[in-house]
């Protein structure tokens, strides 16, 4: 029976009732259905704001760690000094930004359920079709090769960037390694036969269970990469499988996305930078390889390619926090929209971490300089909505912040809404000006 329903019988045995025992019991049941309620909400609170909390961290988790998984971290630099997980510098390598012309896109929307997809070429293999899978149309590949059907064979540029997403199913009891989806980045000598002796990088992404698992759950995320550079010479590795775990999204959509720039070879999963290449051949085409275990398949969408890429690091070049200083020093203040968060939500985007390290490390080198972190909202939505929002996202930043080590007297969230905006609210771009983050010296 649900609490309202107790409730209403609790009110009509009230009614009915003369005798004084009778009420009194009757009284303290429904102090204690009352009781109850209370305690069920506050619970379902408690859960949501630390699930929230969890969120804004971007996956930070609870529980013991193995030793191994220790030393893997302690080797990839992701320990701090007291010996806990560095969060903030994961959160760090969140550099990736979309180049500014897109080229390429297929979320494969217009495309028949069943049939091989329009916008690409078949290498190699035959089991490759559209289907619906957790909520999205998706390219089923297995044990297939294809790649994006373009005009020219050799259509990459100096600079760009991909981006896909691609579903990673549960373990299957008793498998080994249960799904690898290979990628291959082709140089000037490529043909269009998509043979292995013409790759210039093949990054492989699998998903394992090592044998003591609980079913529907991995426990291994392996990364490995091969790839060449300019001089001829091989260089490989494999990332942390530790910290790929910590991005890793189990039996969900993972986002992947690579970018090249003139030299500079980057690998991203969930937009965490999991492999950085500084002296890589220019790649001028690619394709995708699947395969499973089972005959689940891997599952591949939303593939976008654009022109332009991440900034090339030069040694020596700006210091990373100068775009800061230098408009704190002009303007009193740093205003970026470059801190994004889920639609209507206080939850901050993976890619909103670089642009706030870069005011932690502006906050850190300035340590009794104390701020007011304003959220800007756009008009879309009343007051009502908008102002709360405004708040909780300030605060959002503030607590990360307060993660990568600024001292949290010296930050103060306030929430403006939609009532101090820069641009018109009429266009999209406008609005999306009007969305922003405010750094106020004090």
């Amino acid at each position: 029976m649900s609490t309202k329903r107790l409730l209403m019988a609790i009110a009509l045995l009230f009614a009915i009732s003369t005798g004084a025992d009778a009420q009194g019991i009757l009284k303290r049941i429904k102090d204690k259905a009352v009781d109850a309620a209370k305690r069920k909400i506050e619970n379902k609170v408690e859960r949501e704001t630390e699930d929230a909390m969890d969120e804004v961290l971007d996956g930070k988790k609870k529980g013991k760690k193995s030793k191994e998984a220790d030393v893997e971290d302690e080797e990839n630099g992701n320990v701090a000094e007291d010996g806990q997980i560095d969060f903030a510098q994961i959160q760090a390598k969140s550099d990736f930004k979309r180049g500014g012309t897109v080229f390429f896109n297929d979320d494969l929307s217009g495309e028949q359920m069943g049939e091989f997809p329009s916008k690409w070429d078949l290498l190699e293999g035959s089991e490759c079709e559209v289907v619906s899978i957790k909520g999205k149309k998706a390219i089923k590949i297995e044990g297939t090769r294809i790649r994006p059907l373009m005009k020219d064979l050799k259509y990459l540029p100096e600079e760009f960037t991909i981006e896909f997403d691609v579903l990673s199913q549960p373990a299957q009891e008793g498998s080994g390694w249960d799904s690898t989806l290979d990628i291959f980045f082709f140089g000037e000598n490529y043909d269009g036969n998509g043979e292995d002796r013409v790759f210039v990088t093949k990054t492989s992404v699998e998903t394992a269970n090592a044998g003591n698992y609980q079913k529907g759950e991995y426990d291994a995320i392996a990364w490995d990469w091969r790839s060449w550079n300019p001089s001829g010479n091989e260089i490989s590795g494999e990332t942390s499988r530790e910290a790929i775990r910590k991005v890793f999204k189990k039996n969900d959509w993972n986002h992947i996305a690579f970018s090249f720039n003139k030299r500079a070879f980057k690998m991203y999963l969930n937009y965490s930078r999991i492999v950085n290449i500084p002296n890589q051949k220019q790649p001028r085409a690619w394709s995708f390889e699947g395969s499973s275990d089972s005959d689940k398949g891997v599952y591949i969408t939303n593939i976008v390619m654009a022109k332009g890429a991440v900034a090339l690091y030069e040694r020596n070049t700006t210091d990373y926090a100068s775009a800061v200083e230098k408009a704190i020093a002009e303007t009193g203040k740093f205003v970026t929209n470059n801190i994004l968060f889920e639609t209507g939500k206080a939850t901050l985007k993976p890619e909103s971490m670089a642009e706030i390290q870069k005011v932690a490390d502006y906050m850190k080198k300035n340590p009794t300089a104390r701020f007011e972190v304003q959220g800007h909202t756009d008009n879309q939505g009343s007051d009502k909505i908008n102002d709360p929002l405004s708040q909780q996202r300030a605060e959002a930043v503030v607590k990360v912040l307060e993660s990568m080590g600024v001292d949290p007297f010296n930050l103060r969230a306030v929430g403006k809404g939609s009532h101090e905006p820069v641009a018109d609210n009429n266009s999209e771009a406008g609005r999306a000006k009007n969305r922003r983050v405010e750094f106020i010296k004090k």
